[in-house]
């Protein structure tokens, strides 16, 4: 066994760990990110407004696939907003402690952001967009050329990241795990993105898409990309969207 990863896992069990700031009694750090102060928001349709084919458990965990060639044909804003909701849409706030979203988290804390890079979904411009769950909305980060491209090289030239409709990226606000869980935060926040990943999967077989995980990326490049540290915040996973190709 490495034994970067063995020092990892050994200085991450409970007997190891510092105290966290929850118990010192410090304050919980926000549970989303603000959106920049001039940021183009784009609301996303409401969940309950939003009608999808019919689709039992058992058949989506079985036909669902990595599927890395897509047709060129577009996402609705519908079936966007759709993916969204089942990968971090809330159900209930707990604030300041924690949300009830689609999908589970250590402590209900959250610490993942969804960026998405828009290729081809109607109604919206192709870039960056980070999504914003507690307004259920959009806001731009990204519209010039060439974002495609610089996404698609920190995913180490993975074609299929620009040829998608949609990619998800999502990163880790690291402190707003570790608030809570000192140094476990690093173990916990990895299995957090499995479960939104896998949402992903299974919500795309649904409105008859494709999903291909993405674990292959440069750390520091993506960082750059999307404009964060890389230390504080950094990405854990990336997935592709598209339709089908036969």
């Amino acid at each position: 066994m490495l034994p970067t990863g063995r020092t990892f896992m050994e200085l991450t069990r409970y007997e190891h760990l510092t105290i966290s700031d929850q118990t010192q009694g410090l304050p919980a750090p926000p549970l989303e990110k603000p959106a920049p102060q001039y940021a183009l928001t784009i609301p996303l349709p409401k969940p309950a407004d939003i009608r999808v084919n019919a689709q039992d458990v058992r058949s989506a965990i079985e036909q669902r696939r990595s599927t890395r060639h897509y047709t060129r044909d577009p996402l609705t804003i519908e079936e966007l907003a759709y993916l969204c909701w089942c990968t971090q849409g809330i159900v209930e706030v707990k604030s300041p402690f924690y949300t009830l979203r689609n999908v589970p988290s250590a402590g209900g804390r959250h610490a993942l952001e969804t960026w998405l890079l828009i290729n081809r979904v109607n109604g919206i411009q192709p870039g960056l967009y980070r999504y914003l769950a507690f307004s259920h909305s959009l806001i731009a980060i990204d519209t010039t050329g060439g974002i495609s491209d610089a996404i698609m090289s920190a995913c180490l030239g993975q074609a299929f990241v620009r040829s998608s409709a949609v990619s998800f990226i999502w990163s880790a606000v690291i402190y707003r795990m570790a608030w809570r869980y000192s140094e476990r935060a690093y173990r916990l926040v990895h299995l957090d993105a499995g479960h939104v990943c896998q949402n992903l999967y299974l919500a795309a077989e649904q409105i008859g898409c494709g999903t291909c995980a993405i674990g292959a990326f440069d750390d520091q490049k993506i960082a750059d990309v999307l404009k964060i540290d890389g230390e504080k915040e950094f990405v854990v996973y990336c997935a592709t969207v598209g339709r089908i190709r036969e």
